[in-house]
């Protein structure tokens, strides 16, 4: 082997090294304001999320968390559609808390027709899914979604 070859194979090793420590250690993001965030997600966490979603989430919001279309209007009941959960909604407006409320309690009545999961699903399920479905968010939505909950601790 040339010496040329024996360096990029260090290199190469090297940096497969250091994205390896990244992915299990999560990986910064800087928000608007330039803070930085690190962001992680537990593997197990998002693949139990991930399987309660499908098994429960996925008819109303869709196989990517897409949502209905027209979700931003009332429909012919003057309900709200599903929102998406993908990053593209409003989800990251909310606090991790509410989001949590939302799948547990269910919408408020005559505005939406999100069912209440909470004699079904445990906390640490509803925890799941959202942890799943904010890993789904662009870096730039999270960064977003961060500063907002610095913001407005305590608040919807």
């Amino acid at each position: 082997m040339n010496i040329k070859a024996l360096i990029i194979f260090f290199l190469a090793l090297g940096v497969a090294a250091c994205e390896s420590q990244t992915q299990d250690q999560g990986r910064a993001i800087s928000t608007l304001s330039g803070t930085a965030v690190l962001r992680s997600h537990n593997p197990q966490q998002l693949a139990l999320g991930e399987s309660v979603y499908k098994q429960h989430c996925v008819e109303c919001h869709g196989q990517h968390g897409e949502g209905d279309p027209n979700w931003r209007q009332r429909d012919v009941d003057g309900m709200y559609p599903p929102p998406p959960l993908n990053g593209t909604g409003h989800a990251w407006h909310h606090s991790k808390q509410w989001l949590k409320q939302m799948i547990l309690d269910g919408s408020e009545p005559g505005k939406g027709k999100m069912p209440a999961w909470g004699g079904r699903l445990s906390e640490a399920e509803a925890d799941a899914v959202i942890d799943w479905f904010q890993s789904l968010w662009p870096d730039r939505v999270y960064a977003a979604w961060v500063e907002n909950q610095q913001r407005n601790r305590g608040l919807r």
